[in-house]
């Protein structure tokens, strides 16, 4: 195994944090180069799904993340005014693949991700514009830069790079624990809006609301333009938004790599997470599809006799994989929120309560089930 001098990993989110600990844990010297002048442990939260904990057992971190994960088991998906169209079963995926969708704050993500790395591995405050600025005499270069790369830019210059993708969400963690949900995961389709929520370990909850709008536009008061824009919805839509403090809301457009990369390696870099694959939320899978990444590129690099061969390898196992969930998460939103015709939402709503739940656990497997490599 040819295992060069070292690596360098050009940002230090959640995908580049994995990517880290997997190529340390094969045995490579490795420095992560953040553009941030320091990790600030706020943001919102995210939905793990099994292929994520799978993705972060291979990588060695994956007991130190079950102590911040919430198992959620009971929710589904429901019409403004209450009516169930489709129920999540949270047993009935542990059955089959040992672990529910979790629930888990970004920052505790995160913060698990840097402990497991040495003091002075991860530098930030450090710009990286370019590919020679990255690390000159690395072997390896990850681009973890996120969905506006600047390293993905360089790489495909005649590629558009992210696009908005014609919706916006906004999104906040209750200030107070709200143990009295109905639901440990829910979403609520409405038209041209979707509003979810996710329960913590610490009894808060993050609501999310995506919206079809225009990139750009902003409110005043968020929260009261939430409160507006949902007046009628059914509980526990309104104890969310009154469980928020106005400050704590998060606006943000949605961007996605609608044109898909042609590779995932160029030369001694490849791309990771929403770099290489920038998708819609709809399916909750963005974090653990850079964390299978993750441990797909030290599985490779620890079994290939070149860094060269390893990266062929990478491409050839992640890309089509990871394009098509982000396929799939884009025809989720077209037949989720996106929709806005009345006989259009009518007949998918009906089709969704004629749907067995058979059918529906197997649609749930369909991107959760899946095996990661052995990293010894």
């Amino acid at each position: 195994m040819d295992r060069g001098r070292g690596a360098v990993v050009v940002g230090g989110g959640i995908g580049g944090l994995a990517a880290a600990i997997g190529l340390r844990r094969i045995g490579w010297d490795v420095t992560v180069l953040e553009r941030a002048p320091a990790f600030a442990d706020v943001g919102a939260g995210i939905s793990l799904h099994a292929n994520g904990v799978r993705a972060l057992d291979a990588l060695g971190v994956g007991e130190a993340i079950r102590t911040v994960v919430r198992p959620l088991y009971t929710g589904g998906t429901l019409t403004p005014d209450g009516r169930l169209l489709s129920r999540m079963d949270g047993a009935a995926l542990e059955r089959r693949l040992g672990a529910p969708v979790g629930g888990v704050l970004r920052a505790d993500l995160h913060r698990v991700l840097r402990e497991a790395l040495p003091a002075g591995c991860v530098k930030t405050g450090v710009e990286v514009t370019g590919v020679d600025g990255a690390g000159g005499d690395a072997d390896l270069v990850v681009a973890a830069d996120g969905v506006d790369s600047r390293l993905r830019a360089e790489l495909f210059p005649g590629h558009p790079g992210a696009v908005h993708s014609g919706s916006t969400v906004l999104r906040a963690i209750t200030a107070r624990p709200l143990r009295d949900l109905p639901a440990d995961l829910e979403l609520t389709w409405g038209a041209g809006a979707e509003f979810g929520h996710i329960l913590f370990a610490d009894g808060r909850a993050e609501w999310h609301a995506v919206l079809t709008a225009p990139p750009g536009v902003r409110h005043p008061d968020p929260l009261a333009e939430m409160r507006r824009r949902f007046h009628g919805w059914h509980d526990p839509v309104p104890a969310l938004l009154d469980a928020t403090r106005p400050q704590d809301v998060l606006h943000h457009d949605i961007s996605e790599l609608l044109t898909p990369l042609p590779t995932f390696t160029v030369g001694r870099v490849a791309l990771l997470g929403d770099a290489a694959h920038a998708m819609t939320p709809n399916l909750g899978q963005g974090a653990s599809q850079a964390l299978e990444d993750a441990a797909v590129l030290a599985s490779c690099l620890a079994a290939e006799p070149t860094t060269a061969s390893a990266l062929r390898r990478y491409d050839a196992v992640r890309r089509p994989r990871s394009q098509s969930v982000a396929r799939a998460a884009r025809q989720a939103g077209r037949m989720g929120h996106r929709l806005t015709h009345p006989a259009a939402i009518a007949l998918r709503d009906a089709a969704l309560r004629l749907v067995p739940s058979a059918l529906m656990l197997r649609v749930a497997l369909r991107h959760a089930d899946w095996t990661p490599p052995h990293l010894g």
